[in-house]
């Protein structure tokens, strides 16, 4: 089957809650081997590799904090020690610092952490990724709608995702000799476990679903089945893309 990931390896990063959790349980079930990597919550990665385990996969957590001096070095450590000398197949950039604020109130340490996790890390995580790499294979970065939307309160965070855009369509320029496709993928408004008690500020939920053309909030597996898409052999027609998975949030007025 086109989709069948079976004998594939993986790396998620920030896989230990949602959007990436849902991204390494969802390669998995597809039967790839699964690298789930963490910053700081061991919890959740131990609940990620969990779920991977009870329905049948295999899956292992990774520990390294991103945007720090020695962060892919750490990270690859881990990576190549789970891979035990296989190739890795699967890249996706994931992990994210969120929005610092608006011009007004963003601080030079806060925009320069938003670039290191959110720009630096994912470009240096391919940088060390690609010689592991099978001909073949698949980068996936997680980009955001807010590229194409103004949003004063996520202005540096928007700048950070364009980036990763731009970077993609750059890679899969470089890296399609080798058949190795680089997209990215574009979430809109998420619900997760983690950010859940966001969506309850009055009126929020209901004003997103009227803005979304699709009519709702969406979840950490729409997005993961994009990726997982992404991830297989029925994408492999598919590069330098920006897939926009939001449900139609903001195309435009519905009445």
């Amino acid at each position: 089957m086109d989709d069948d990931l079976t004998g594939r390896a993986a790396l998620v990063t920030g896989a230990s809650r949602g959007i990436g959790q849902a991204i390494a349980v969802r390669l998995a079930a597809k039967g790839a081997v699964v690298i789930a990597h963490f910053g700081t919550d061991e919890d959740g990665a131990k609940a990620t590799v969990g779920r991977i385990e009870r329905s049948g996969g295999t899956a292992l957590a990774v520990r390294a904090e991103l945007g720090v001096d020695g962060d892919v070095e750490t990270l690859f450590a881990g990576v190549e020690a789970g891979l035990a000398g296989r190739p890795l197949d699967i890249v996706v950039n994931n992990a994210a610092a969120a929005p610092a604020g608006p011009l007004g109130s963003t601080t030079r340490t806060q925009f320069d952490h938003l670039f290191a996790v959110n720009v630096r890390a994912p470009y240096f995580i391919v940088q060390r990724a690609v010689p592991l790499l099978r001909d073949g294979g698949r980068i996936i970065t997680i980009s955001s709608v807010a590229t194409r939307m103004a949003n004063p309160a996520q202005t540096s965070f928007a700048m950070t995702k364009g980036a990763v855009e731009t970077m993609s369509m750059t890679l899969a320029n470089e890296l399609g000799v080798r058949g190795i496709t680089v997209n990215a993928v574009a979430p809109g408004a998420t619900r997760t476990a983690a950010n859940g008690p966001v969506f309850e500020a009055p009126g929020l939920a209901g004003f997103i679903a009227g803005s979304t053309a699709l009519d709702r909030l969406g979840g950490a597996d729409d997005v993961a089945d994009v990726v997982a898409f992404l991830a297989s052999d029925a994408a492999r027609w598919i590069t330098g893309q920006v897939i926009d998975a939001s449900g139609g949030l903001f195309l435009g007025p519905r009445t």
